[in-house]
């Protein structure tokens, strides 16, 4: 089917109007999206897997993956949807087996924004009332470990505030970002306007919110907003690389690592200068900086315990 028009996002495509069923199986196109995005043949580890009805989550080692799958729907976001990703989250946070989060979506669509047919029916009541946003879709902000989007098709909307969320983003070739609420008569609300200039300056942000243009791979990566572009069939394998590189090192000192450069951009230059300071002088305290320090000087691979 052709695709003709994004902004709600994806017209052409049925968004709206179907149910979820909720079932708590594998969708009959998930094998063959995932094999396009690069996926080592299988790598389930059925004692950690849980069970979700719009997720699929997975262990490789030291590394969760969470895939958002809702295919019918593009994975369009929606309260259930966000209400499992929370619990995933949290549940390979407190894990300490864990040192990695992956969120990733399909071939098509990493999410292609909220779902707008049940959001078409809202009022302010509504929304206000219910805090629309703040309960689930804010989850991410208090998970301590890295957690990287791989993203590839559309993360518009909501998609693209969700990605945002993440510490990192990975992007295929084909990936598209955007925020269109403005061309449906509203405007971002989980982080559009406040993350996105924070990624990219005040200049593309305002560009892409007010145009509600769509910004591929290679635009997103020059500014500023995705850290790595990648082929879209080896999208997995290389995030995998990444999140793999990242659970080797002592995880206190990751969760260290990431928690003072998000302090960057909730403090003054003296006040984060500060934390960081105290936050290096603190991992002497570490078994792992000893056994990292002592590894360097005796030329040999250092063995972390994470502790």
């Amino acid at each position: 089917m052709k695709i003709t028009r994004i902004g709600g996002f994806v017209e052409g495509v049925q968004l709206a109007g179907t149910a979820s069923t909720g079932a708590r199986h594998r969708a009959p196109d998930v094998h063959a999206d995932r094999h396009a995005l690069g996926y080592p043949p299988c790598f389930c580890d059925a004692d950690h897997t849980m069970s979700y009805a719009h997720l699929l989550t997975e262990i490789r080692d030291r590394v969760a993956i969470i895939t958002l799958n809702r295919p019918q729907r593009l994975n369009a976001l929606s309260d259930p949807l966000a209400a499992e990703l929370s619990a995933a989250l949290f549940a390979f946070d407190a894990d300490p087996g864990i040192s990695v989060i992956v969120v990733t979506g399909s071939e098509k669509a990493f999410a292609a924004g909220a779902d707008i047919g049940a959001m078409a029916e809202w009022d302010y009541a509504k929304v206000y009332g219910d805090d629309y946003i703040t309960k689930n879709y804010e989850s991410m902000r208090t998970v301590r470990k890295p957690v990287i989007a791989a993203v590839a098709g559309y993360a518009l909307g909501g998609g693209c505030e969700l990605a945002m969320m993440c510490d990192m983003i990975v992007a295929a070739d084909t990936a598209k970002f955007g925020q269109p609420e403005i061309t449906i008569g509203t405007m971002p609300g989980m982080g559009g306007t406040q993350r996105l200039p924070r990624a990219v300056g005040k200049a593309k942000a305002m560009d892409w919110c007010l145009t509600g243009r769509m910004i591929d791979a290679a635009e997103a990566e020059r500014a500023g907003l995705v850290a790595r572009v990648v082929p879209a069939d080896r999208l997995m394998e290389e995030t995998l690389a990444v999140a793999a590189k990242i659970a080797s090192f002592s995880l206190p000192i990751v969760l260290k690592i990431k928690e003072s450069i998000n302090r960057a951009f909730e403090s003054s230059l003296a006040e984060g200068l500060l934390f960081e300071r105290r936050e290096f002088h603190a991992t002497f305290a570490l078994e792992d900086r000893k056994e990292g320090m002592q590894a360097f000087v005796g030329k040999r691979k250092p063995v972390f315990r994470h502790r």
